[in-house]
């Protein structure tokens, strides 16, 4: 997101605006910019003149939830503004609204000619991402019809339907065609001296298959108040800490941000759920991954995160082998996607199981929840989908025929698929990245937890002492293996991950604290891991690298070779307080909140590298979801490992 664009953001949708409130209608690839709704830009301009001209922003949009400025008509100092426009936005459940109020600064009658410029292109999420790739759409037409109060945008290719309907009060004195599309809503408004009027204009977004009976909000502050109220809910009796108030601070923005980013889904039996998004703008859906960690870090204050993950998750967990979705008999969905291409097959993602550690987590958090609540009958409904992932992790995984969990790049899809996908982010400290098989460090120590917390579950829900005692016996043989395989004595720190060959690949990465998190590592080498994660290579005192400076492959603004991200220094300072490394996890936890307050307290996804000897604040990472679940709930995760110290 570039410094001109505002996101805000509700369930699943969210709008990305202007400093003064516009949306361009510039088609540039990379740039979220619109309406969004289920992946598809509903409101691809949306563009404010007054008399002809585009105004003068005199106070730009804030961050906030709901999107605020104030406009004046361009001129000199000689000539005062005539009037004053005073613009506010906010998004609802696949809605946008605005309220328009202008403001006559004179002592007589002006008339003035109000114009908004919109239009909805219904472009999929995916074809803005700058990854070069373009979709065709064979087919697909668009059309426009006006309304009495508005207009309405209709795009059809095949059975594929959506729309988008625009109206006003007072409604347009006429719609006009623009020559590109585009339609202009259109007003003549007499104000008296001093005099002040005001427009509303919403927005409805109607995505393919969406049959829900929704409805626009009068006002943008009529949806701000429901986000209110919702976010206070999220808050409301959480014990912050008193002693740490730039702590509790960053507590209560994050479970703000949770509650604006949760996305609805659908459990095994149909029921409605709602589950944490992984972030906005690009990842405003449900991912396995980021779900399950969010839910993990917020289980000790809200539980109904993970209640209603788990569910969702089981109700998508695979059946089937599937060679574009990279799906297999048990194994829990990366990423879900509701768009055009993927609904026709252009993209894998509409289900796509490219994930390897989603698996394990989702026991992970069974189990955790189960023990932190006791709610045994959700244990009891999920147990033939925990003993599929099992299955999977044994059989499918690799841990029965390789020893480890094992994935290969995807074609089609993620080249690696452990929590750091991009491209080029397992690789030896030299850069070289690993061909055919890799066995990732971290998803090993997912698990050796899972194992053991599902051998919890079956010796105390679901009374299976066998299936107890294998589980232990497989979680102890994996253990052993680790730590024989992974360990690198040169260095006293484990291997990023293992090649196909078995040869290790030496990078020093921060995965290596996730191992502490899980419990892998034996005392003498969790200590050894831990004290060396916050040595100055590593740690850039906003947090841990996730590649230790110094190494060829490190670079301060790549994305997982060298950055520092929030939710695996969450995991790390977890680990630290597992090994007994209290001072150790303090300092983790004091450097995140400090970056956290340099930004409202709102921790974004991933930060650079560069230290904070030579950088007084945080330098940004150029392409972070401004939003993100799993730093959002970092701060909780925080509070867990050190209290309020």
């Amino acid at each position: 997101m570039t410094d001109r664009h505002h996101l805000l953001v509700y369930g699943g949708t969210f709008a990305a605006v202007g400093d003064g409130g516009d949306i361009s209608g510039v088609r540039a690839v990379g740039s979220p910019e619109g309406l969004f709704v289920r992946d598809a830009r509903h409101l691809s301009r949306w563009q404010l003149t007054v008399d002809g001209a585009v105004p003068e922003t005199l106070t730009p949009v804030a961050d906030g939830d709901t999107a605020r400025c104030v406009l004046v008509p361009r001129g000199g100092r000689n000539e005062p503004p005539a009037y004053t426009l005073f613009r506010e936005q906010a998004v609802g459940d696949g809605s946008f609204i605005e309220s328009l109020r202008v403001t006559s600064n004179r002592p007589t009658p002006t008339t003035i000619r109000i114009a908004v410029t919109a239009d909805a292109d219904f472009t999929d999420q995916f074809e803005l991402r700058s990854d070069h790739r373009t979709y065709t759409k064979p087919g697909a037409t668009r059309s426009r019809q006006v309304l009495d109060h508005g207009v309405e945008f209709t795009y059809q290719r095949a059975e594929w339907r959506s729309l988008t309907t625009v109206t006003a009060d007072p409604p347009p004195d006429g719609v006009d065609e623009t020559g590109t599309g585009a339609r202009r809503l259109v007003w003549t408004l007499d104000l008296p001296p001093h005099g002040t009027t005001e427009l509303t204009l919403r927005v409805m977004a109607r995505p393919h298959g969406d049959k829900r009976a929704l409805r626009v909000p009068r006002s943008p502050s009529a949806l701000t108040n429901q986000l209110l109220s919702l976010e206070g809910e999220f808050v409301e009796r959480v014990a912050f800490p008193t002693g740490w108030p730039e702590l509790a601070a960053a507590c209560a923005r994050g479970l703000a941000d949770l509650a604006a980013l949760q996305v609805p889904a659908t459990g095994p039996d149909g029921e409605e759920l709602r589950v944490p998004a992984a972030g906005a703008p690009w990842f405003l859906t449900l991912l396995g991954r980021d779900a399950l960690l969010t839910s993990l870090f917020a289980l000790p204050y809200r539980p109904q995160l993970a209640a209603a993950t788990l569910p969702a998750l089981a109700a998508t967990q695979a059946t089937e082998t599937g060679i574009d979705s990279v799906s297999q008999p048990g194994k829990i969905v990366h990423e879900v996607r509701h768009g055009e291409l993927a609904h026709f097959g252009q993209v894998p993602y509409g289900r796509y199981y490219g994930s390897v550690d989603a698996t394990p987590l989702f026991l992970i958090l069974l189990g955790a929840y189960v023990e932190q609540t006791g709610d045994t009958p959700l244990a009891r409904r999920l147990e033939p989908h925990a003993r599929a992932a099992i299955g999977w992790m044994l059989d499918h995984g690799g841990l029965t025929s390789r020893g480890y969990l094992v994935y290969r790049a995807d074609q089609g899809g993620l080249a690696n698929q452990n929590w750091k996908d991009s491209p080029g982010a397992i690789c030896s400290a030299d850069g070289t990245r690993p061909g055919g098989p890799v066995m990732a460090a971290g998803a090993q120590g997912y698990a050796y937890d899972a194992l053991r917390r599902t051998a919890w579950l079956a010796r105390t829900a679901w009374q299976d002492e066998t299936y107890a005692a294998l589980l232990e016996q497989a979680a102890g043989d994996l253990r052993d293996r680790f730590q024989r395989d992974f360990w690198m004595p040169e260095h006293s720190f484990p291997a990023l991950a293992l090649a196909g060959d078995g040869r290790q690949v030496d990078a020093l990465a921060s995965d290596a604290g996730h191992l502490l998190w899980t419990g892998l590592l034996d005392k003498e080498y969790g200590e050894a891991v831990g004290r060396r994660l916050l040595e100055p290579d590593f740690f850039s005192g906003w947090g841990v690298r996730t590649l230790a400076a110094g190494q060829p492959a490190y670079h301060p603004l790549s994305y997982h070779r060298g950055s520092v991200w929030p939710h695996d220094n969450a995991l790390i300072t977890l680990g630290l307080a597992r090994y007994g490394l209290h001072d150790e996890a303090r300092t983790v936890a004091h450097a995140l909140v400090d970056a956290a307050t340099t930004t409202g307290h709102r921790l974004p996804e991933v930060l650079a590298g560069y230290g904070r000897d030579t950088h007084t604040e945080p330098v940004p990472y150029p392409h972070a979801c401004v939003r993100e679940s799993r730093s959002a709930a970092a701060p909780l995760a925080l509070l867990t490992a050190v209290g309020g110290a």
